[in-house]
């Protein structure tokens, strides 16, 4: 019986208040989704991290014939094949380095023709403009400056790159971008909040006869809060699951179908569905405490039991 009086006191409060119960519900549910987002967005640059750092590689350009006028580093002339050899030697000897792979100008320029041949540019490209290379695969890329540091300014050197430095520059737009969608998210859970405070308010107001005829009868004050309680737990659950249903779709329709990017990027590794999945059961949790826990700390002022 008494089961049945809180649900039928959680309806009429949902139909009094039908047009602020769904401004909380779509808050909460764009809140949630772009909470979810975020944490999707951070370990995909996670991953990515991973897949990419373990790729890259870090190059060091040798100076070539027509370096002497336009590089500083190279005004001594283009580099020597013992200077080569011990730069190589010197190279192998490192604890951090994995391996070391020598690229000649002619190797360059067939790798250049082979990756940028369409472009306009490619047929004013000749061998000689292509810097002679080693290319370094590091045990541990975060050690690049160890490289660098070594070798940057060293006789026949013209520069030292790491492929990872340009990686950085992605991986610092996206976390960015990942903190803005933190940002709004936070915006938008205060919105949530202060609706839910709101509706908790007014819903409490209407209802003011029914909650004095209650305390006048000996009702306990949980008893007559938790209609309201749970009013705003089913409003945040139902945003909860239009977040998840937000997020299924989203990483469908950017992966896997509308725009497809796993088949046009195919150098990225996008997460899977399991990442997704994952993140649903936090997103419905805190849908379903977030505004239970508001309207109570709201009835205890508004309330009074």
């Amino acid at each position: 019986m008494r089961a049945q009086f809180v649900l039928s006191e959680i309806g009429v409060g949902l139909r009094r208040n039908l047009t602020m119960t769904f401004a909380v519900v779509v808050s909460v549910a764009l809140s949630l989704a772009l909470f979810g987002g975020a944490l999707l967005m951070r370990e995909q640059v996670s991953t990515m991290k991973d897949y990419w750092y373990d790729k890259v590689n870090v190059s060091i350009y040798l100076c070539g014939k027509g370096d002497a006028e336009t590089v500083v580093q190279c005004a001594k002339g283009a580099v020597t094949a013992q200077q080569k050899k011990e730069i190589e030697g010197d190279l192998k000897k490192m604890d951090v380095v994995d391996t070391v792979i020598y690229e000649s100008s002619d190797q360059a320029y067939k790798h250049y023709q082979e990756e940028f041949g369409d472009s306009p540019m490619a047929g004013n490209i000749t061998p000689d403009q292509m810097p002679e290379s080693f290319r370094v695969k590091l045990d541990d890329p975060t050690q690049y400056k160890v490289v660098a540091t070594a070798f940057a300014g060293r006789d026949g050197v013209q520069s030292v790159q790491d492929q990872r430095s340009i990686l950085d520059n992605l991986f610092g737009l996206m976390n960015g971008m990942n903190v803005a969608a933190l940002f709004v998210m936070a915006l938008m859970l205060v919105i949530a909040l202060m609706l839910i405070v709101n509706t908790v308010r007014v819903s409490a107001f209407s209802r003011r006869r029914e909650t004095g005829i209650m305390r006048l009868v000996g009702a306990s004050g949980f008893y007559i809060q938790m209609p309201f309680i749970m009013e705003a737990a089913f409003a945040g659950l139902i945003g909860g699951v239009l977040a998840c249903v937000m997020l299924l779709a989203g990483r469908y329709f950017l992966i896997d179908g509308g725009l497809a990017l796993q088949d046009k990027l195919n150098l990225i590794d996008f997460i899977g569905w399991e990442a997704v999945l994952t993140k649903l059961p936090l997103v419905l949790a805190i849908g379903l405490l977030m505004p239970a826990v508001a309207a109570l700390f709201a009835l205890r002022k508004y309330l009074k039991v």
